[in-house]
């Protein structure tokens, strides 16, 4: 048990009982891999203006957390399966259910980048990973995967996975958005059996490890970092004086 827990201490064995199949611990690796860092994004910035006022570290990553919390940086992969399964839940309703959205103007998680205005990245090999459990689910083999203990719904792996590829050709064909990590790390996620409302806290769990990169760069060479912002506000307005 010691020497399984020191090699993967992020491996979910407490919730299996077991030792993870090799698919499930090189999936589940991956996902921990493309989420431990990616510039500076929001709940990193958060972190580093934090320890910059030579706050400790553990302000500078409750500061990040809470960035993190919001559903337009984290939460997202979230909102992608909440999707999936309560709204979708078929693969014939996806196309329907995207124009609707559409139509109403409404925003669609796991679409679209500050960054990047083609692949991001880590979606290309979340993908890849997705579609080799997706073949592995349509040869009839048996995927590894935490047990559903009634926290959540598990639906059959090829049609999250169908449902995802479809949503992903139909919104690049009609909008020309491309997704981004949350679109693929939800369906994977889920293959693997971890629960929903697990998502966000595994994000920030791998998280850490670059925020803590991000707070000692910082302190190396720290300066004070504070913004200025650009009133863009009207100019000359009357006011009453105070006297009066």
């Amino acid at each position: 048990l010691a020497r399984i827990a020191s090699s993967r201490l992020m491996t979910p064995f407490t919730m299996t009982g077991r030792k993870p199949s090799k698919d499930f611990e090189r999936a589940f690796d991956k996902i921990l891999i493309c989420h431990a860092d990616h510039s500076i994004n929001s709940s990193t910035f958060s972190c580093r203006v934090t320890v910059s006022t030579l706050s400790d570290i553990y302000s500078g990553i409750t500061s990040a957390i809470g960035t993190l919390r919001g559903p337009l940086h984290g939460g997202a992969n979230e909102a992608v399966m909440k999707y999936m399964v309560n709204e979708i839940k078929r693969k014939e309703n996806v196309v329907p259910w995207v124009k609707n959205k559409l139509e109403n103007k409404e925003k669609i998680m796991g679409f679209g980048h500050r960054v990047y205005q083609a692949w991001d990245p880590r979606a290309v090999i979340l993908r890849e990973l997705s579609l080799g459990f997706f073949k592995k689910a349509l040869n009839g083999e048996l995927i590894d995967k935490i047990p559903n203990n009634g926290h959540d719904i598990h639906d059959e792996v090829d049609y999250i996975i169908e449902m995802t590829e479809i949503l992903n050709d139909y919104i690049i064909k009609t909008k020309n958005i491309y997704p981004n990590v949350d679109l693929y790390s939800a369906g994977l996620l889920h293959t693997l059996g971890i629960p929903t409302a697990s998502f966000t806290p595994l994000f920030a769990a791998s998280r850490s490890a670059g925020w803590v990169a991000h707070a000692l760069e910082q302190l190396k060479d720290n300066k004070l970092i504070r913004p200025r912002l650009c009133y863009i506000g009207q100019l000359g307005k009357k006011y009453m004086k105070i006297e009066k």
